[in-house]
C-alpha cells in the first residue's frame, strides 16, 4: 500500500503514521503544515525508514496537493489534518472554517483529479479516508449512543467545521462517484499527546503540583478511546469498509470528566509519589467556568464497525489510561517544550 496521511505529525496522525510504517510495512507519504500542535519527534521512530516520507504543505494549496499525488501515486489518503481544539475554535474560528472546510474541498478536488486519471486495478483499488469526530452529532441525554444514522447537530465552532467537511465528502462520493468512507470517533487519549486537552494537561500538571480546573460540575460524560486502538480500526475501515459508508469508532469507555481528572491524579500519585505536602493530588481539583455550549455527553455506538468489520477495542480505560500516565512521566523531554501552549485557560468568551 501507498498512502499519503495528512496531519501525520499530529496526535492521532502519527500514531498511525508509526502503525503503518513500522508494523504493516507500507509506503506512507506524510503530509502535514506544523502547525502548533504538530511535533516531528513524534515520528522519530520512523523518521528513517525508506518507506516514510514527509512532505511539509498545507492541505489548502492546490498545487502542492496535486504534486502530492503525482509524486507518490497513492493508493489510499487518509485524512487527519484538522484544527482540533474546541476551545481554541470558540475564539478563532476562522482558521477552523479554512482547515477542515477548504482544507477538505481542496484535498477532495486533487483525489478526484487523481482518481480520474486512473484506471483499472489502480482506479477501483483507490480510496478516501475522512477521519472525523463524534461531536458532529452534538449532545446526548443521559441515555442513548451514537450511530451511523444519528442526525448531525453540531454546536461548536470546532464540530460545525467538521460536519461541514463530513457532508462534502459525502456529496463528493455521490456526485462524482469517488470512493470515499468517513470514521466518526470519540474522544482519544494516549502517549503523544498534545498537552492542552483534558488527560495529558491534567497529567503533567498533576505531577507537578498545578491547580487541576475541571470545567462546570465535571459531570460533562465522554467515551475514551485509546489511540493505537483507534489507529486500527482506521485500517479496517480503509482495508475493508465499504465506499460511501460511515463507521462510528468507540472505545465504550464513558467517563465524566472529574472521574478522569480524579483517576489520573490515583495513578501520578501510584507512580510519582504524593505531593512535597504530603497530600493527594485530588486536593489540587478546582471548579472553574465552564465551557460555552459545553456538549454534555458524548457515547459511540461502534457496533457496526464491530460486526461487519471485526474490529475490537483492546485496552479498557484503566488499562490505557495508566499506560498513558507512565509514558508521560518518563517522557517530560518531549511534552516540556509544548507545555507553555496550554498553559493559558482558552475558550471563553465575553459578555
Amino acid at each position: 500500500m501507498r498512502a499519503i496521511v495528512t496531519g501525520g505529525a499530529g496526535f492521532i496522525g502519527s500514531a498511525l503514521c508509526r502503525w503503518l510504517v513500522a508494523h504493516l510495512g507500507w509506503n506512507v507519504v506524510n503530509v502535514d503544515k506544523l502547525t502548533y500542535a504538530a511535533n516531528l519527534s513524534s515520528l522519530a521512530p520512523i523518521a528513517d525508514r525508506p518507506n516514510y516520507a514527509f512532505v511539509e504543505a498545507d492541505i489548502c494549496d492546490r498545487s502542492k496537493m496535486d504534486e502530492a499525488f503525482r509524486a507518490y501515486q497513492p493508493n489510499a489518503v487518509m485524512h487527519l489534518a484538522a484544527e482540533s481544539h474546541v476551545d481554541r475554535s470558540i475564539t478563532g474560528s476562522a482558521e477552523f472554517i479554512r482547515t477542515n472546510v477548504l482544507g477538505a474541498h481542496t484535498l477532495l478536488e486533487s483525489a478526484r483529479v487523481y482518481w480520474d486519471g486512473l484506471s483499472g486495478e489502480a482506479r477501483d483499488r483507490f480510496r478516501f479516508l475522512h477521519v472525523s469526530t463524534d461531536e458532529v452529532y452534538g449532545s446526548l441525554g443521559k441515555t442513548g449512543l451514537f450511530t451511523e444514522e444519528t442526525a448531525y447537530a453540531p454546536r461548536s465552532p470546532y464540530s460545525a467545521s467538521k460536519a461541514a467537511s463530513d457532508h462534502i465528502v459525502m456529496a463528493w462520493s455521490e456526485t462524482y462517484g469517488l470512493p470515499t468512507l468517513i470514521s466518526n470517533c470519540s474522544n482519544n487519549y494516549g502517549p503523544f499527546h498534545f498537552p492542552e486537552k483534558l488527560i495529558p494537561l491534567i497529567i503533567v500538571n498533576a505531577l507537578h503540583g498545578n491547580s487541576l480546573p475541571v470545567y462546570g460540575d465535571g459531570q460533562n460524560v465522554r467515551d475514551w478511546l485509546y489511540v493505537d486502538d483507534h489507529v486500527k480500526a482506521l485500517v479496517a475501515i480503509l482495508t475493508q469498509g465499504r465506499p460511501g459508508e460511515t463507521y462510528n469508532v468507540g472505545g465504550r469507555n464513558e467517563r465524566t470528566n472529574l472521574q478522569v481528572v480524579e483517576r489520573i491524579c490515583d495513578l501520578v500519585d501510584s507512580h510519582a509519589g504524593p505531593l512535597a505536602n504530603g497530600q493527594r493530588r485530588r486536593s489540587l481539583i478546582t471548579f472553574v467556568a465552564d465551557r460555552p455550549g459545553h456538549d454534555r455527553r458524548y457515547a459511540i455506538d461502534a457496533t457496526k464497525l464491530e460486526r461487519e468489520l471485526g474490529w475490537r477495542a483492546e485496552e479498557t480505560f484503566e488499562s490505557g489510561l495508566e499506560r498513558t500516565v507512565i509514558w508521560f512521566l518518563a517522557n517530560e523531554a518531549w511534552w516540556r517544550p509544548l507545555h507553555q501552549h496550554a498553559r493559558q485557560r482558552l475558550g471563553l468568551v465575553a459578555a
